[in-house]
């Protein structure tokens, strides 16, 4: 009983601040695919770049929040829970960008987003690779 206690505390706690190694790494994942998305794309990479942002800018907007993250059918539950305006912004960018391939609404959420954050991030981004990682 007093485990459950425990972790229940813990979980309404909410979760550690984002490192700003962390903070940045979803600035700079963030900004490569607004980016992408600016180019002259076919739909089925529209399609393919949404899929893979739509879960890291809802860690962003969760995470940014001192919410927890969450993925799946979880993202727009919890979005909705802490801001219903955010949640129908997610929910109108992303379903325009999949049924037509209109990439500005997603754009504009994720500048929109990243500004409380430092905005978007290219220069000076500078990722340190596991020394175990590299060939001698």
């Amino acid at each position: 009983m007093a485990l459950r206690r425990e972790m229940s505390d813990l979980l309404a706690k909410g979760p550690p601040p984002l490192s700003p190694t962390g903070l940045n790494a979803l600035r700079y994942e963030l900004t490569n695919a607004i980016d992408d998305l600016r180019g002259n794309r076919i739909l089925q990479e529209v399609i393919a770049i949404g899929a893979s942002l739509h879960p890291r800018l809802v860690e962003l907007a969760l995470r940014g929040r001192g919410r927890w993250n969450g993925t799946g059918k979880w993202a727009p539950r919890l979005l909705g829970e802490i801001d219903t305006g955010l949640a129908d912004r997610f929910d109108k960018a992303f379903q325009t960008l999949f049924t037509n391939g209109d990439v500005q609404l997603v754009i504009e959420l994720v500048e929109a987003e990243l500004a409380p954050h430092g905005g978007t991030l290219f220069g000076g981004d500078c990722r340190v690779a596991s020394g175990s990682w590299r060939v001698i």
